[in-house]
């Protein structure tokens, strides 16, 4: 199989291009890093030095692409399918790399701050950056909800590149900072993500990974039910 993704069903990095995969029904092989592995830790660094995930291999083109934006375009461009989740008009394209930014910066990054802090030695912990995460995270979501006054997705009617990071980014942000009542379109664009079969898909193959999560008990009901015994 020329394409292969290194990545962990736990990442929400990864989530997001798993969900433009299965948009299209892309085949590729999903190969799980185990950080802890050194063969596995070795062959991530082997493509990709930076060390981060996910990464793309594809074999056919000899071509190692990171970034989860990259990949997205990269697939659009060289695997294409039904779904386009790039639009092919200028002006439009920009609009969705516009918030696929949005979501990776004001949503991913505060989201990963805030479960990093919870991970540290007490005398390592970071209150002012964690509550300065918090209040990113309010800030965008009031951002979303006005944007979301006529829309379907984030950008329009079709479900594109911005959606695919919206969906994981939201879902973690979510169990840190609730959207709160006074969000109803924001709420309302959440499920739907979750309902979105690709992203269903993502979150069924991730329960066994969840009790990793160190917010796990704050994760929605339905998850935490389907969740494996431990």
């Amino acid at each position: 199989m020329p394409l292969v993704l290194y990545g962990h069903p736990l990442a929400s990095f990864c989530h997001k291009v798993l969900i433009a995969l299965y948009e299209n029904g892309t085949p590729f092989e999903d190969r799980l890093v185990d950080l802890s592995d050194e063969g596995s830790r070795a062959e991530l660094f082997r493509y990709w030095p930076v060390g981060k995930m996910p990464i793309l291999r594809d074999e056919a083109r000899d071509s190692t692409i990171p970034e989860t934006s990259i990949i997205i375009e990269y697939l659009d461009r060289h695997y294409p399918g039904e779904a386009h989740l790039l639009p092919l008009d200028a002006d439009r394209a920009l609009q969705v790399r516009l918030w696929d930014r949005f979501f990776d910066l004001y949503i991913q990054t505060p989201m990963q701050k805030i479960v990093a802090d919870k991970m540290r030695a007490a005398d390592a912990k970071d209150p002012q950056g964690e509550s300065e995460a918090r209040a990113t995270l309010a800030m965008a979501y009031d951002m979303i909800e006005r944007q979301l006054a006529n829309s379907l997705w984030i950008t329009g009617d079709s479900f594109t590149m911005a959606d695919c990071a919206a969906a994981p980014a939201l879902f973690y942000s979510e169990t840190l900072v609730p959207f709160g009542a006074e969000r109803p379109k924001l709420s309302a664009y959440y499920e739907r993500l979750v309902h979105r079969p690709s992203f269903a898909r993502v979150l069924k193959e991730a329960l066994p990974y969840f009790k990793y999560y160190p917010y796990k008990h704050q994760l929605p009901e339905a998850i935490r039910k389907a969740m494996p015994a431990e």
